[in-house]
């Protein structure tokens, strides 16, 4: 098992603004962000990483905790951090998604940590998915106050994942750099409106979805209001679709959802419906599992999809059905919603 004892000072950024353009029509969001292979928009790459800064916080234990922000609820703090802006996490004050932390120092100090330890098993069952065994890599402590949404009661929630503590390492960290303070972390493709994006699967909510993106488990992340909803004055989170019996093959290539991420864990192309720059954006991504039916897939329509609507689309045709049972969301044709949250910052988009 990884372990490190990291040390380093909480720092207050001031950076450019937080949606950066790149070469070869690639869009960074955030401006801390350094070292982005845009390569990685390849869904064959194996290198697909960037590199964030490391911050220090004080665990409920009271030793070192190492987290990164990727959001902030308030654009004037997201514009200095060099972060996503997200007003949307707001909605979650209040409520077991945001743990209320406090500075001293310069130090947060948490009152929800992260275990480490757990060795991170996926074993595929008879038809890929659902798999025979399964174990997230990391979960939150027994203290039950861990999930990665922060605030100090001043009414900004941050999104800042916990990534490095004395029991070992996240498993998205390619590398941290103690002297220089930043860490390194594994993305994974996806699409929003057809194009390429890249995002960062941190926390999951729900065990199995934990142990499939190598995210920790986050039970308390379910408390995040709007399951179902993408309605920016009440919901804290934005759908997302996996499709859980996407077509594969060399000639349709089509490796999406939490199914596929058992056979191909780099490309599970995901569909989201928002990207960060707008009020509507938020990491918490409202799980809507999709399913060809057999009709579908018989009949030769099974293809690949990479915008929302195609799936709105399908599921009012009767292609696609919801594999759960939860609240169905008008703006996916009542696809209905899984009822579990992945904490999935946005970082990179190829148009």
């Amino acid at each position: 098992m990884r372990r490190a004892i990291l040390l380093i000072t909480l720092l207050a950024l001031t950076l450019a603004p937080n949606i950066a353009a790149a070469e070869d029509g690639v869009k960074v969001f955030l401006a801390s962000a350094t070292n982005v292979n845009t390569a990685a928009f390849d869904p064959n790459a194996t290198t697909a990483s960037l590199t964030l800064p490391l911050f220090k916080g004080i665990g409920p234990d009271g030793s070192a905790t190492w987290y990164v922000v990727t959001e902030s609820s308030d654009k004037n703090d997201a514009e200095r951090r060099g972060v996503n802006w997200s007003p949307k996490l707001a909605h979650a004050l209040n409520t077991a998604a945001v743990q209320k932390v406090t500075v001293s120092g310069g130090l947060v100090t948490f009152a929800g940590g992260v275990d480490f330890t757990p060795e991170h098993i996926v074993v595929a069952g008879p038809n890929g998915f659902p798999p025979d065994t399964f174990q997230a890599g990391s979960k939150g402590d027994t203290t039950g106050n861990y999930t990665p949404l922060i605030t100090t009661g001043n009414g900004v929630v941050l999104n800042a994942p916990q990534v490095a503590n004395a029991t070992g390492l996240h498993d998205k960290v390619v590398s941290i750099d103690f002297a220089g303070r930043r860490v390194s972390l594994r993305m994974t493709n996806g699409f929003y409106h057809d194009n390429r994006i890249l995002y960062i699967s941190f926390d999951a909510s729900n065990p199995l979805a934990a142990a499939l993106e190598s995210a920790t488990f986050a039970p308390n992340l379910d408390a995040a209001p709007g399951l179902g909803s993408n309605d920016k004055e009440t919901s804290a989170r934005s759908s997302i679709i996996p499709i859980v019996n996407g077509a594969t093959g060399a000639t349709n290539p089509q490796r999406q959802g939490l199914a596929s991420a058992i056979l191909d864990k780099l490309d599970p192309l995901n569909i989201t419906i928002v990207h960060p720059g707008g009020d509507e954006y938020s990491p918490l991504w409202d799980v809507h599992a999709a399913v060809w039916t057999d009709a579908a897939i018989a009949s030769g329509q099974r293809v690949r999809l990479t915008h929302h609507d195609q799936v709105a689309d399908a599921v009012q045709k009767g292609l696609i059905v919801s594999a759960f049972n939860g609240p169905a969301n008008p703006d996916l044709g009542g696809l209905r919603a899984a009822g579990f949250i992945v904490n999935c910052p946005i970082m990179a988009m190829r148009s």
